[in-house]
């Protein structure tokens, strides 16, 4: 009975979170963070890709799923894997949960180590804490737009098609029924 209990409080929570992403994130921040997306990789190979939830679909609620589960699954949903330098990052809020998890494709992943990621996560956090959404994502894309620039720099004057793989809006995705 307490494991039923349990999910439905977490649903609850979950989609009462809903109501507060758009305050968290309005329309401006959103455009606003898609342009500093495209700039940013005009200066490197990698792909970066945001994506924030206000909470989990019924499927992960129901089946106790962990936000890294679900950032593990957009991962491939949004195909972040699937760039041309195996460098893309995925930069993954889950309001309901306060959870912000980065999952980074494989050239990515081994050029950084456990700590950085660790310290970005602790940065976000803390500007999640006083609301400040709008600055915590741009504080994570500045750093990891840093790390891609240093270690996967797009090379002047060489042909490279790879600076737009995938969208650069930040991906917003609702759960709430009739949205």
């Amino acid at each position: 009975m307490s494991t039923i209990f349990h999910r439905l409080a977490r649903l609850v929570r979950h989609r009462w979170a809903e109501r507060q992403l758009n305050q968290a994130l309005p329309v401006a921040v959103l455009a606003e963070l898609e342009q500093l997306i495209a700039q940013s990789e005009l200066r490197h190979t990698g792909q970066v890709c945001i994506c924030v939830e206000a909470g989990l679909p019924w499927s992960y609620i129901w089946g106790h799923a962990t936000p890294r589960q679900r950032a593990l699954s957009l991962f491939s949903k949004l195909r972040v894997w699937d760039t041309e330098h195996n460098n893309g990052v995925l930069i993954y809020l889950l309001m309901a949960d306060h959870a912000i998890e980065i999952v980074a494709d494989r050239a990515l992943h081994r050029t950084m180590g456990q700590e950085q990621w660790q310290t970005l996560i602790s940065d976000m956090r803390s500007a999640f804490k006083g609301g400040h959404y709008a600055v915590g994502l741009r504080g994570a894309l500045e750093r990891v737009s840093r790390q891609l620039e240093e270690r996967f720099p797009r090379l002047p004057g060489k042909r490279d098609t790879t600076h737009d793989e995938l969208p650069d809006m930040p991906v917003v995705e609702r759960h709430l029924p009739g949205r």
